[in-house]
């Protein structure tokens, strides 16, 4: 018999049983479609997590102070005040610095009205915009004057500006902020994210307006550096630790006071352990492949028992062991392969709902179904090769003899 009759009289014998047919391809069903979803989600996470932290800026490079000391008791990296607006000149005058803006934030009460939210300000120059590629909504952002003039002037986060119910009608009025009034200058457009990773649930001010009213001194928390080009990060981040180290007075041996971050090393970290995450999840929704596998090689070996007079018949007629080894691992193989089609079937509609309640969206590779489908297969070959084997086996006489 052709492969096309084996597919057709398998078909066949199938239809005859739906129930166990559906049944026995239940393990394979949830299995592919576990793997497809997790692996979908996993790299819809890796592209939403990508995505916020692309959004940060374009070629980025953070300074954070390091640790300090009190004591005897060594504090966390960033604790120290080792970083100034002095320190962010000189970075500014690096060839290959595009912007930068220095940083100072502080947690306030801010109240609009009858609403009230506690949220982060960030005092920040004008450069802030085009370091972290913002983009304004309503309004205008902060003015290299406001800051040297240190205006209560303030650009609201998209978050903010909802959780304190201002609309496009806000720019121009007043907010109070640690209970001093601001004026509504401009409403960011959003960017997305959640938890620590919400770009928009902040407030932007000048720096010099932050150091008058909320917190003294005349260091700052950060400095966002923005590279002109991709192939100068490196260059660029070694110049800034050259000079920082000048600037604090330690040597080119000397452990330095500061980080230089570079955001594409927390890109690369994120793709690693969500990749790997990803995997994991894969190997262990895959157990659920196993165990249909095994199912299928149950569910065959009873029918090569309950078919062992038509194994005879067959036989007796001159069919070969061959082309009875071919009808039960095809059978075995049409199982697998419609079970995994079903699979990746619901993989997919799983895939879609949860992006679209994690806000990542529909994602999912074309290699990942290509990947289900021939192991799918590879379940069906596996796991059918034993009972096609039993049944090629059979003694034509004994197996007439049968009842």
């Amino acid at each position: 018999m052709s492969a096309i009759d084996l597919i057709r009289l398998a078909l066949t014998r199938l239809r005859s049983s739906r129930v166990r047919a559906v049944l026995t391809m239940l393990g394979v069903i949830i299995g592919v479609g576990s793997v497809v979803a997790l692996v979908a989600v996993g790299q819809g996470a890796t592209r939403g997590i990508t995505t916020q932290l692309e959004s940060l800026g374009t070629n980025l490079l953070t300074i954070n102070p390091g640790s300090s000391t009190s004591f005897g008791t060594r504090g966390a990296a960033g604790s120290a005040t080792t970083l100034t607006l002095d320190d962010a000149t000189a970075v500014g005058q690096i060839d290959g610095v595009a912007a930068v803006a220095p940083e100072l934030s502080t947690q306030k009460l801010v109240v609009a009205g009858t609403l009230n939210t506690t949220t982060t300000i960030v005092g920040t120059s004008s450069s802030y915009a085009t370091v972290h590629n913002d983009t304004i909504w309503q309004g205008s952002f902060l003015t290299g004057a406001a800051n040297d003039l240190a205006l209560r002037v303030a650009v609201l986060g998209a978050t903010t500006a909802t959780d304190l119910g201002l609309g496009a009608d806000a720019v121009g009025t007043d907010i109070d902020i640690g209970g001093i009034p601001f004026r509504v200058v401009g409403i960011l457009q959003a960017k997305g994210g959640t938890g620590p990773l919400n770009q928009d649930d902040m407030i932007l001010v000048p720096l010099n307006t932050v150091r008058s009213h909320f917190v003294s001194g005349d260091t700052v928390r950060s400095i966002a550096v923005s590279v002109a080009t991709a192939d100068q990060m490196d260059t660029v981040k070694a110049q800034i630790t050259t000079d920082l180290k000048s600037r604090h007075g330690l040597g080119a041996a000397d452990t330095a006071d500061f980080n230089v971050f570079d955001q594409s090393q927390l890109l690369t970290t994120v793709n690693s352990i969500t990749g790997f995450l990803s995997i994991l999840l894969a190997g262990i929704a895959s157990i659920s492949l196993i165990v249909g596998g095994i199912g299928i090689m149950n569910i065959m070996l009873v029918s090569v028992r309950e078919r062992t007079r038509e194994i005879g018949i067959r036989k007796a007629v001159g069919a070969k062991s061959g082309d009875i080894l071919f009808q039960f691992l095809i059978e075995a193989l049409v199982l697998s392969l419609l079970g995994g089609l079903i699979g990746i079937a619901l993989g997919l509609v799983a895939t879609a709902i949860i992006g679209t309640l994690a806000g990542w969206g529909f994602a999912f590779s074309p290699t990942t179904l290509v990947v289900a489908v021939l192991f799918s297969l590879a379940v069906g070959v596996i796991f059918g090769v034993w009972p096609a084997r039993q049944a090629a086996r059979l003694d034509p006489i004994a197996a007439l003899r049968y009842e």
